[in-house]
């Protein structure tokens, strides 16, 4: 973490957290995030609000999806992006949990439960970079709501609304 309570996680560190792996772990880099209220209490407090994420995806031509979708097209498929910007939303609970990520690994599931308003605007292809920004919209017990936008060359390509339940493993 740096002065501007942004963060910047490598791969490495973003694998600690995710337990999604290759072909899933749909999250190259987290650029920033900018986490708001008590996020040390993140299943009751719903103070969290504007807590925002930025993450990267580099698609590159050997993902293993272009080979049928489409070899003489290749485009990401849309339920990958909703994917990716999941995992990216998830994030937002990481400056509460990177004191202890091995428990949290251990003890805690991230379930998505909604995705609303889901739009995609340009085709993604090898080459891009996916820029993912989310922020909480609102938190109620478990459930988080997020806003997702996806940018390629600063256009915007998709967005959704995505709710997820937090959960310690029983």
């Amino acid at each position: 973490m740096n002065e501007n309570n942004r963060y910047y996680l490598n791969i490495e560190q973003i694998q600690r957290y995710l337990p999604h792996r290759h072909p899933f772990l749909l999250i190259d880099r987290i650029l920033e995030i900018h986490p708001q209220g008590n996020l040390l209490d993140p299943l009751t407090s719903e103070d969290k609000v504007g807590t925002r994420v930025v993450a990267l995806k580099n698609i590159s031509v050997n993902e293993p999806y272009f080979q049928g979708h489409f070899p003489a097209y290749p485009i990401v498929p849309g339920v990958l992006v909703i994917e990716a910007m999941a995992q990216a939303a998830s994030f937002s609970l990481y400056p509460a949990l990177e004191k202890d990520i091995d428990r949290f690994a251990r003890e805690f599931k991230c379930i998505l439960v909604g995705v609303d308003s889901a739009r995609f605007r340009k085709p993604i292809i090898p080459g891009d970079s996916l820029k993912i920004i989310s922020q909480v919209t609102k938190t109620r017990g478990q459930l988080w709501n997020f806003q997702v936008v996806a940018e390629v060359d600063s256009q915007k390509v998709a967005e959704a609304e995505i709710m997820a339940k937090l959960m310690f493993k029983e």
